[in-house]
């Protein structure tokens, strides 16, 4: 009988005993000595949320308005890379979920499954995710293809000028197209669950650069990217532009100014820079900067249906979920990442009723 999740840590849990080192720390690991992990999750824990009695909290709804649009979930999946390798069909689990949460799924760039499956597994609930890469014409070209398999949204991922430093990643010797030498194959061979059904299925492969004419270094700079190069995606780009890996006031201000439909404030899953600030610290500064009305998003350490409603409180208008849900895959494939999801759906609500409120979109500044 597989174990029950009632929690992220529970998921992670059984993740890290199933998955290879290599493939557990590539997901788990952030920058450096992980103290920026450690310094958001401090953050939040040091958040606190005021409870309120004597409410009618009885009818509770977790919906958002997403571009207009009711969620079912007041959270979205954030682009993750590589995701088949929590589980053979991890990219289309997700993708399933979206289309029956009704929420967005993030492509990544170097998804393991390409881009136009997924928009059509996700029933349309997809947004693709940009890297800007080189010289540009490579990342340019995405965007045409991601117009062309009907892609409403880019989200422009701007805090990998260079690819950070995971140390947990170096140690196994992780890399993008994915290898395997003697190493690898001892730490597959003990993990034998995992890698019969993995490597049966086929090597997890960067899945949008798979057709002639893309090509992409993981290692490559990153570093030309501007703010002209924000110029021509925006006057490319006719669909919503989200940019993601915000977490400067000054910053937020000039991307409203250029006419970026909404900020994703995040510091890639802590995984760029182990000295940056706490991000959901920096989201109620962002949001005193860009003004009440302007869309903020934000990831980055939710592990909890509590982190979600702190969230909230500090002026996010959506959030995104990351690496717990590929945990939840590693765990118990599709009927975990279900488990998981309603997990958190639960806690969000439970949440929600002890603070006195039926929604997260109610008008209440007692828990900022």
């Amino acid at each position: 009988m597989a174990a029950k999740i009632h929690s992220s840590e529970d998921a992670r849990k059984l993740a890290r005993k199933r998955l290879p080192w290599m493939v557990f720390d590539y997901i788990d690991g952030a920058a450096g000595a992980e103290t920026g992990a450690a310094r958001n999750r401090a953050a939040f824990d040091n958040l606190e949320l005021r409870p309120r009695i004597l409410r009618d909290v009885s009818d509770r709804s977790l919906s958002v308005p997403l571009w207009g649009k009711p969620t079912k979930a007041p959270y979205g999946i954030s682009p993750m890379g590589m995701c088949n390798l929590s589980g053979p069909g991890a990219d289309m689990m997700l993708a399933r979920l979206a289309a029956r949460e009704n929420v967005p799924l993030g492509v990544s760039t170097v998804a393991s499954t390409a881009m136009e499956p997924l928009i059509e597994e996700a029933e349309g609930n997809a947004w693709f995710q940009l890297y800007f890469s080189g010289d540009g014409i490579g990342t340019f070209k995405l965007v045409e293809r991601a117009k062309a398999a009907g892609y409403e949204t880019i989200v422009l991922t701007v805090d990998v000028a260079e690819v950070g430093r995971r140390p947990r990643e170096l140690r196994h010797g992780f890399t993008m197209p994915f290898k395997i030498g003697p190493k690898q194959f001892i730490d597959f061979a003990l993990h034998p669950r995992w890698s019969l059904t993995s490597l049966f299925a086929g090597k997890p492969q960067m899945a949008n650069f798979l057709m002639d004419g893309y090509d992409f270094d993981r290692t490559e700079s990153r570093a030309k990217a501007d703010w002209d190069t924000l110029t021509r995606l925006r006057d490319m780009w006719p669909g919503k532009l989200v940019v993601k890996g915000v977490l400067d006031t000054e910053d937020s201000i000039a991307l409203k100014a250029a006419g970026v439909d909404a900020i994703q404030v995040s510091s890639h899953g802590s995984r760029q820079l182990d000295s940056a600030p706490a991000p959901i610290l920096e989201l109620a500064k962002i949001r005193d900067a860009v003004g009440p009305d302007y869309p903020l998003f934000y990831d980055t350490g939710l592990r909890s249906g509590e982190d979600v409603v702190k969230a909230y409180a500090q002026g996010a208008n959506f959030t995104f979920l990351g690496r717990v849900l590929q945990f939840a895959i590693a765990a118990s494939g599709e009927e975990g990442l279900q488990e998981l999801w309603n997990v958190l759906k639960n806690e969000t609500s439970i949440t929600l009723a002890q603070i006195g409120k039926r929604s997260l979109i109610e008008n209440d500044t007692a828990n900022r």
